[in-house]
């Protein structure tokens, strides 16, 4: 088949990596000149490193990166709101942290060399005759008639909605400041945690361990750094200045402030922001949503990269088996019990860690220390948090 990916982000890599594997003709349509990550570190749970083994990459990918062995945070004063360890789900099961630019790196090498045709500076404008696609890029070029598409621009895409019209993606009002940082001792990596504080549900600060950092190959490895901020304060932020954040990280995490006591201007953190996309469906004809362009959520669960990695790959099985029509219906079938669980789920427990309502925190942090300790609840929380959380749905 002659298949057209729009967006060359981590879900469009991989399935037309998987595609092109199976012998069908894949043109991926990148708007940016260059094809690029955009965020900093992120963690792959066990079904994300199953889906990348099914791609052939998941090996290279432990390498590059680190391995998690839990969630753990706490308050300032040191009191333990969350030890949830990988092992409460299964004894084997581990995350791995890595830099987001290391995982495009494995994922454009393997999309280039299966002979996909990537075009870049070609933003898609539209897409009309979902049963015959024909594809119209801003630059005015006209590109088809393809035998199908698939839409994964991501939770800000402009295309949503000529599959699904009455989609919703209203943005979070939280979002954070990120960096990435030399773990240059060694001991965040040693500590194999993706470790957070929080005072109330105000402040959220998190340091995840990355792996290599692509960007100096050389130097030691790195860690992902983020701070939670309402997403219009975020120039307020920068207009206190850097010490000031400085010292409000040395108050409520002292240890954390040592990563940033390197750093020069508050120019080298870059904002993130998160929407809650809700599609009724998501194909039309021969054209389908995927990834975050079709459920995307907030981080808190950290499933962003890892639905996208086994979007593709159900994807790609479904379209081996049936012609598009039909595939897009067995895989909405197949996807939707996970992805609603994990799109319902990340929108419950975002106020529950970013938000004003003081109460809530208290709850939280009187609450979530004792599930983790109860057999049974935190094995149900661990489900959730290694992506197997449908089978609680």
């Amino acid at each position: 088949m002659k298949i057209a990916v729009v967006g060359c982000g981590i879900g469009g890599m991989a399935n037309a990596i998987q595609l092109a594997r199976s012998g069908h003709n894949l043109t991926v349509f990148e708007s940016f000149p260059e094809a690029r990550p955009l965020g900093a570190g992120l963690l792959l749970q066990p079904t994300g490193l199953e889906a990348l083994a099914a791609l052939e990459l998941c090996q290279e990918i432990k390498e590059r990166g680190a391995e998690i062995d839990a969630l753990v945070g706490r308050r300032p004063d040191g009191k333990l709101i969350m030890d949830l360890r990988y092992a409460y789900a299964r004894r084997e099961d581990i995350g791995i942290g890595i830099h987001r630019a290391t995982l495009f790196d494995a994922l454009h090498k393997a999309m280039l060399i299966e002979g996909v045709d990537l075009r870049t500076n070609s933003a898609v404008q539209s897409i009309e005759t979902p049963d015959n696609p024909i594809i119209h890029l801003e630059n005015g070029n006209t590109e088809g008639p393809f035998d199908c598409v698939i839409v994964s621009d991501g939770a800000h895409s402009k295309l949503r909605n000529i599959v699904s019209p009455i989609a919703t993606a209203p943005q979070y009002p939280w979002g954070a400041v990120w960096t990435i940082l030399p773990d240059a001792s060694g001991i965040w990596h040693n500590k194999r945690l993706l470790a957070q504080v929080y005072s109330g549900t105000q402040i959220m600060i998190g340091v995840l361990p990355a792996g290599e950092n692509p960007h100096d190959p050389d130097g030691p490895d790195c860690v992902s750094f983020f701070w939670s901020l309402e997403t219009n304060s975020v120039e307020n932020w920068r207009s206190a200045g850097l010490a000031a954040f400085k010292e409000e990280v040395m108050q409520f995490w002292p240890e954390a402030s040592e990563l940033i006591s390197n750093v020069q201007t508050l120019d080298a953190f870059l904002p993130a922001s998160y929407r809650d996309v809700r599609c009724p469906n998501w194909s039309k004809g021969k054209i389908i949503l995927i990834g975050d362009a079709a459920h995307g959520a907030s981080p808190q669960l950290g499933q962003g990269a890892n639905m996208a990695l086994c979007d593709a790959v159900a994807l790609a099985s479904c379209l081996q088996e049936f012609a598009p029509t039909k595939a897009f219906l067995n895989y909405e079938k197949e996807r939707r019990p996970t992805l609603r669980y994990y799109t319902w789920m990340s929108w419950a427990l975002t106020p529950i860690f970013q938000g004003h309502a003081k109460w809530v925190g208290g709850i939280r942090d009187a609450v979530f220390g004792m599930i983790c300790r109860l057999p049974g609840l935190r094995n149900i929380m661990a489900w959730t948090l290694v992506g197997r959380g449908r089978w609680f749905w």
